[in-house]
Parts: structure tokens; sequence; C-alpha cells
């Protein structure tokens, strides 16, 4: 009995022992078979997945297209860059007789540091890193030149290697700098413009990017004798710009000259053909350098910045009245302030200049001629239709980026006031060379462009042209006849009543209006009141009777001598355009070698300096010491102008002002202090405080001008 139980037993254990086994092969079995016949396994596509286990996928980047001036200048391109890397694992090493891994880690930090500019404990500790196979030398080693790539490899560092990567390069550094932009690289490499045209022309100049597809190995290499699957990369398209190389360099270089005299808070200048408005140079301050990105403010001025443009915008208005066919320059007003309901305008001389005629307000830029202008010729409809029609209030579609549509928004009466000399309403930089085109065309308005072509480097096809593009008629050749006259007077009328005089350039007939606006501080929503608290603007072209070149240019803040902060970057650019297009003057060019002359820096000098100075001077106060002067050193000025210098006098005595012109009654009471009202124009010919009397005890001075044909007693 026992013998059999121990044998059933036994055969139990034999069954359990077959059937675990079985059991584990039908799960087998069942899972191979549902391998074989599924296509996807808990979401996952299995050829897909042992596809990309085997196949490899690099990316061919394509080159982003190059930017050139009209005149062929690279501006932007891509060039060779490279990433340093350092290989840390020992196994690197195995089976080569020198080592392929940075051994000596203390030399090494030590010989990168000053070539990549990074510190050599920051080397350390990357090259310190455990268990990585490599590493990058981030920040100092990414993006490095070939010439610095060679200077590494001259040390035969071991371990040290090189990933070639590309970047964009701005050979001229600030050079145009907020038209061209900057691009941006993020993680896969690719290229995106971030402002001015490469962000604007992003697309075009960006290409498509190609691949190559083929089987690898376990070890990532090519599997020989296995199809691949290639797909070309197409190269970015190169943009030609209207930008010329010279005009471009006269530019920039009078306005750093005037940033760094005058200290605006920014400054912008503008030149563009009159015939085609083709952008031929535009800079504004401060700029940046792309190749660093040492940005301040990331809106272009010319297309983003929008701002009361004061006076300037008084042409556009005498032009509606014009256009309307009321407009009598005859006419006379009387100056000074004017009432509009509750509110008062003044010119920027309260006292005015007595009765005088609308075309002689233009020229001295009232205000209140503009205030009963559109009472008597023009109605609040008129003006702001006008303003419309001359692209003002909406965006000009120029192809930069951001740009900003600015405000033509005006309902009662002393707004429309306001609105007609330039305050209260906000325009563009753009907005305003735009509407000066149509002054230079025979009242024909052009669409300003800046894209001479793009072409496409793979089949050197152009794909775009850029061109004079006219808008619509908006003047009739007699307003613009008229206007074009108005504006000559303000440069080159009587010096005492031209408030552009400071323009004027001997030989060259320029043509504008100029402007001084108030500004509104973002912070209070209020006009800021000090003394430089404006924006100085000019508006121009030349030559008179058929302009070629057409200059806007404007700054905010300036310091003291801000009426010339503007003006003498106009004048030396005007003159620098003119040679460099052979432009032919309808006047005689007058030699000015024999009678300009250089101011020299009198400040800190002896006064005793002024006996040996062979032109017109007047020395202020009995003091021995200059404490300032005007002009500023080295500006260049003319017979017949006059060199004011301050001395340290305790006590200054008020001289005999006969025959003084205004400018230089101007230029006296600014340099001691004091307060000047100013009647009429033309000569100082009565002064209400005698002379010999203490400035300490004026509070403030009257005097009264006329004209005289010659500088004579009166």
């Amino acid at each position: 009995m026992k013998k059999g139980k121990d044998t059933t037993n036994r055969i139990n254990v034999n069954k359990l022992m077959l059937i675990v086994p079985f059991l584990f092969f039908l799960v087998i079995s069942i899972q191979m078979a549902r391998l074989s016949l599924s296509t996807t396994i808990d979401g996952i596509n299995l050829k897909q997945f042992a596809n990309n286990r085997n196949t490899k996928k690099d990316i061919l980047y394509a080159n982003r297209g190059t930017i050139y001036s009209y005149n062929g200048g690279i501006l932007a391109q891509n060039v060779d860059s490279y990433t340093v890397i350092a290989y840390l694992s020992p196994k690197r090493s195995e089976g080569f007789s020198t080592p392929r891994h940075v051994v000596d880690k203390e030399k090494t930090a030590e010989a990168l540091e000053s070539i990549i500019n990074m510190d050599k404990k920051e080397i350390l500790r990357l090259l310190n890193k455990e268990n990585l196979y490599q590493v990058e030398l981030r920040p100092g080693g990414v993006g490095i030149t070939e010439l610095k790539k060679e200077e590494i490899q001259k040390l035969e560092l071991p371990g040290i290697d090189f990933i070639q990567t590309f970047k964009r390069y701005y050979p001229n550094n600030d050079f145009l700098a907020y038209t061209l932009g900057y691009v941006q690289m993020n993680d896969d490499l690719k290229i995106k413009g971030q402002m001015g045209i490469e962000k604007y022309y992003n697309k075009e100049l960006s290409g498509k990017d190609g691949y190559l597809e083929y089987q690898k190995d376990l070890n990532g290499y090519k599997i020989p004798n296995t199809p691949e699957v290639r797909d070309e990369e197409e190269d970015g398209n190169d943009i030609y710009l209207t930008i010329d190389d010279n005009v471009q360099l006269f530019t920039e270089r009078v306005v750093k000259e005037s940033t760094e005299k005058y200290g605006p808070d920014w400054m912008l200048m503008t030149v563009v053909d009159a015939k085609t408005g083709a952008v031929l140079g535009t800079t504004s301050t401060p700029s940046f350098n792309p190749n660093i990105k040492n940005i301040e403010n990331y809106l272009n001025p010319l297309v983003s910045y929008t701002f009361e443009p004061g006076s300037t915008m008084k042409a556009f208005t005498y032009m509606a009245a014009m256009e309307k066919g009321t407009y009598k320059g005859n006419n006379t007003f009387k100056s000074g302030k004017i009432e509009i309901g509750d509110d008062t305008i003044s010119d920027w001389k309260p006292e005015g200049w007595g009765n005088i005629t609308y075309d002689q307000g233009f020229a001295l830029s009232s205000n209140v001629g503009i205030a009963n202008m559109v009472q008597e010729f023009i109605n609040r409809k008129d003006l702001k239709d006008y303003f419309m029609k001359l692209g003002f209030g909406k965006k000009t579609g120029f192809t930069l980026p951001n740009e900003q549509a600015g405000i033509i928004n005006f309902k009662y009466d002393v707004e429309v006031a306001n609105a007609g000399f330039g305050q209260g309403i906000t325009v563009t930089p753009i907005q305003f060379v735009q509407a000066l085109t149509a002054i230079a065309n025979d009242g024909v308005m052009l669409k300003p462009y800046i894209v001479e072509k793009i072409v496409n480097p793979n089949t050197n096809q152009i794909v775009y042209t850029g061109g004079r593009e006219e808008i619509e008629t908006v003047a009739s050749k007699e307003t613009v006849e008229a206007i074009k006259e108005l504006m000559y007077q303000v440069v080159h009328g009587d010096p005492n009543a031209a408030t552009g005089y400071n323009y004027k350039v001997e030989g060259y007939d320029l043509i504008a209006k100029t402007g001084t606006a108030q500004y509104v501080d973002p912070n209070t929503g209020r006009y800021q009141t000090g003394k430089e608290d404006y924006i100085r603007s000019f508006a121009g072209m030349f030559p008179k009777d058929d302009p070629e070149i057409i200059i806007y240019a404007l700054a905010k803040r300036p310091d003291y001598g801000a009426s010339t902060a503007v003006a003498s970057a106009v004048k030396k650019l005007v003159v620098d355009v003119a040679k460099y297009y052979n432009i032919k003057q309808d006047v005689e060019i007058v030699e000015t070698s024999d009678s300009s002359y250089v101011v020299p820096n009198f400040i800190n000098n002896n006064t005793i300096v002024m006996d040996s100075i062979d032109h017109q001077n007047i020395v202020i106060g009995d003091g021995d010491k200059i404490i300032n002067q005007y002009p500023k050193a080295n500006e260049i000025i003319n017979d017949g102008d006059t060199i004011f210098v301050l001395t340290n006098s305790k006590d200054i005595i008020l001289p005999k002002m006969t025959m003084w012109s205004s400018r230089e009654v101007n230029t006296y009471c600014s340099l001691i202090n004091i307060k000047c009202n100013i009647e009429g124009y033309g000569y100082v010919y009565s002064q209400d405080i005698s002379e010999g009397t203490s400035i300490t005890k004026i509070e403030e001075l009257n005097l009264k001008l006329k004209r005289t044909s010659s500088k004579v007693e009166l």
C-alpha cells in the first residue's frame, strides 16, 4: 500500500513539470504571433520603431540669404563658426597610442582661458563633470571663428575638438543696424530674424532645409551598399537694399558727431531719392552692434516711433488751404497771441511781430497764423481729410516690422489749430518722408521703399524688383510751386525772419520747414516744460526747382545749442551728398575758405586772447577768465557772425545794443540768463534799460527792432 502511494505522487509531480513549461511556451508563442501579426503594440508602431533604430536622418541646412547694399557691399551674411568640445571619457583613448581625451585638465583650461575668453575656473568646472563622454565649452567656446579654431589647433591639446556650425555676421558692426536687425539661433540650429529686414523677410532669407536619410550600423555609420534618400536644401534668397554705402556712411557720421556733441535722447536722419522714393541712407542713435546684440531699444525709430511733429506740419496745413483755393498769402493777421474759446494760442515769440502776412507767418513759423487759417481758409474736415490723403494716420506699408500708424484725431476748435501746427497729433518719420515726396514730384506722392531687388542665388533669377510707386496726386503743380517758394524763404529769407536760417549752406538752394515740438511725459501724461524738452526736426529737399534729395531729421532733447544740433548735421550732409551725386546747383557756389572761420575753444583761457582774434567778438563782463562761449568750439562761422564769450566777472554791465540783430540779442541774453522781449525784426533801435546798468538789477529787457537797408546807426 505504501509503495503504491509513493508511485502516484511521483506521477503527479512529473505531470506538473510538464504542464508549466508547456504553458510558458504557449504564452511565448502567442506573444510571438501577436508581434508577428500586429503592426502596433502598446501604441508603438513596430515597423517605424525598427526603422528608426536602423535609420539616421541628417538635416542639410539651407544657407541663409545674404543682404547687400545697392553698391553690392555685404551687410549681413552666414559664415562658418565652431563650437569647442572636450572629450572627457578615457574610453575614447582605448586602442590608441596617444590620448584622445582630456588628460591634463589644468593645462587645458589654462591654455584655453584667454583664447575663448572664459575664466579658467569655469573651464575646469566643465572639464571635471562626471559620467559625461563629452562637453561643450560654453559660452566662450561657442561660435568661434576659423582663426580662433586654428589658434586652438596649434596648441595640440588632447581631447579638444570642434563641431562645425554657422552664424550670422554683420561686417560693418553698428552700420545700418536698426534697418538690418539681427537673428537668433534656436537649439536645432534654425536661424530666425528678430528685427529689421532680417525679421520682415525671414521667410525669403531662410530658404528650405533638406535632409539625408540612410541606414546606419551600431556605431552610427552608414551601412555600405544600402539605399539613401536625399532631399537637397534650397538656399535662401539674397536681398539687395536701396541703401547707398557712401550716403549711409555720410549719414552715420554726421549723426554720431551731432549726438556726441549735443547729447540728445535719440536722433534720426533719413536720406531719400526724391524721384523714386528709394531710401539711400537712414540711421538713428543710440544704435547697437548686431554681432553682440548690445540693444537698448528694440524699436526702429523710422517706422515705430510716433511723436508730435510740431511746425514741420505747417507745410501741409498751408497746402490744404492752397488746394481748397481759399489761401490768400498777402492777407494779414495780428501775431503774438489769439484766444480760441477758453484757450490761448501763442507764437514762439509771445509778443509776436505785429501785423504780418500769412506768407511771412510761414517763414516766422507763426502758430497764430495757423490758428487764423483754420478759421478763415479751411475747416476741421478740410484739414483732417488732407492729412489723411497724405498718408498720416495709417501705415505706409514700408517693409520693416512694427510700423505704427500714428493718430490724426481732432475735434474741437483749439484741437484743430493745434493739429495745424503739429501738436496733439502723432506721426512717424516714414509717414513724413512719404508726404514730402509729393512736394518733390509736382504733387504726386510716392511710396518709400528700401528693397531694390530679391535674387534667388540658386538660379540667379530676380524674384522681386522694387522701384518708383506712385500712390496718388495730392496737390496741383501750382500748390507745389507756392509751398516750395515759402520753404525757400524759411532758409534763404531775411536772417531775422527766417526760422531755418541756421540751415543755409552757401551755394545750395536747400528748401525746408523746421519744427520744435513739445512731447508728452509718458509717466504724467503732460507736456514736458523744461528748457530743452523738445523734439527738434527738419524736413527739406534740394535743389529747389527740381528736388533730387529729401532729408528728414529730428532729435529729442538735445543739449544747449539745440538750434544747431540738427542743423550742423544737415548742413554737412547736404554738401557731402551733393558732391557725391554731382548735383548741379542753380545758384553760384560761393567759396568760403577765405571767409569762413573755425571757432577755437576759448573756455578757461585768459580774456586777453580775444585781442588776437581777427573776428567780430563781444566779451561779456570784465573778468580775466572765459567761462562760456557761443558759438561752441569747432563750429564754422562766416564773416559778419559774432563770437560771444562770457567772463568770470562778478558784475556784468548792460551794453548799448543798437544795431544788434535778434540773433545776437538772444545769444547775449541766453549767456547771461536774463529774459529779453523782442518786438519787430531787423536790428535794435530801442532798449528800455540804458547801457551801463548792472544785470543784477534787470528782471527783463525789452527791445524794439526794425528793418534797415544797411547796418548803420539808425
